[in-house]
């Protein structure tokens, strides 16, 4: 999925950090991700650790991490579900459909008709499914998790869903077929949380804290929304010309409130190492991080260049400006 401050790119540079920090040898440690995403960073630790935290606020990133951390077993017959879900008829006139597709009539185009039709019928069955207790929650989440990343390849939109293209594109055009998502076995127990960071930190304990808090002013629960709107799919009145729901404001996204809430979580954590993802064009200086994290331990500072995410493919990726610094901030909490 092509998601802003993925780190997809930087699983590399990361890691590295962490081995530096910590030892190679992290089969003893309980390792947290609690802005997590997509999951990229704790997917690329799933197999060498104890035991991965997972958390997001969002319910989308949620499902994702449900699957790709939670799961850690072949799921009996899924490509089955895979295949019959793909082999329904078409529900005509689901709630996707009807609010964020042009034959809604509400003038909304987030998907064509036909996938917006297909991601009705498919999220219909699965809920069908759980709440007939004919599929365990472990299949119930890679199935949406599937629907969610096979959905996000036919979007009509320039990558992220705070505005939709007024053509259908061409990757649009396509028909969705839900393809079945991926994940790593692990022989141990994770956890997976939808919670507020700030909150959750005061719950949980462990060895390894990664932080990757969103940078800038934009608000993951608008610029995702349709797929929180899959997710769940819950009934709601679409507000606006994109058809908002109503989403929770990050404070971390706010230049005024974005400090105190750092060095809040940061006093909260019962984790020893702690590692945070950051970049030059953020709310907060290397500065203003480095006062924070060094009133509580010891305090170090790793970066590289990074290619920044663009939703115009088109555009010259080796010119400098398209280039940033990324920065890891490593705390060792006494």
């Amino acid at each position: 999925m092509n998601y802003i401050g993925s780190k997809h790119k930087l699983s590399a540079f990361i890691k590295s950090a962490v081995y530096s920090v910590v030892g190679k040898d992290l089969a003893d440690k309980v390792f947290c991700d609690i802005f997590a995403g997509t999951g990229i960073v704790g997917r690329n630790f799933k197999t060498e650790v104890k035991k991965i935290i997972a958390n997001d606020s969002e319910y989308y990133s949620f499902v994702l991490n449900k699957n790709y951390i939670g799961n850690n077993f072949e799921i009996k017959d899924k490509e089955l579900y895979i295949n019959e879900l793909n082999s329904l008829p078409l529900i005509e006139n689901g709630f996707i459909y009807k609010n964020y597709c042009q034959g809604g009539g509400v003038g909304r185009q987030y998907f064509s008709d036909f996938n917006g039709k297909k991601i009705d019928t498919f999220r219909t069955k699965i809920e069908q499914w759980k709440k007939t207790s004919q599929i365990t929650e472990n299949l119930y989440f890679f199935l949406l998790a599937s629907l969610l990343e096979s959905a996000d390849k036919v979007a009509n939109t320039a990558s992220v869903y705070g505005a939709f293209l007024k053509k259908l594109k061409k990757s649009a055009q396509k028909e969705l077929i839900l393809q079945a998502a991926n994940y790593d076995f692990s022989n141990n127990e994770h956890e997976i949380f939808n919670a507020d960071s700030n909150d959750l930190i005061k719950q949980i304990e462990g060895d390894i804290l990664y932080l990757d808090p969103p940078y800038n002013a934009r608000q993951y629960g608008a610029n995702y929304h349709i797929l929180n709107t899959i997710a769940k799919y819950d009934v709601f009145s679409p507000k606006g010309k994109t058809g908002l729901p109503q989403y929770k404001r990050s404070r971390y996204c706010n230049k005024n409130l974005v400090k105190n809430e750092l060095e809040m979580l940061i006093k909260n954590v019962k984790f020893h190492y702690i590692f945070l993802s950051y970049n030059n064009e953020g709310l907060m200086s290397v500065e203003e991080i480095r006062k924070i994290f060094e009133k509580y331990g010891k305090y170090d500072l790793q970066t590289t260049d990074y290619q920044r995410f663009k939703a115009d493919k088109t555009e010259n990726r080796n010119h400098k400006a398209n280039f940033t610094n990324e920065y890891l901030h490593i705390l060792e909490k006494y």
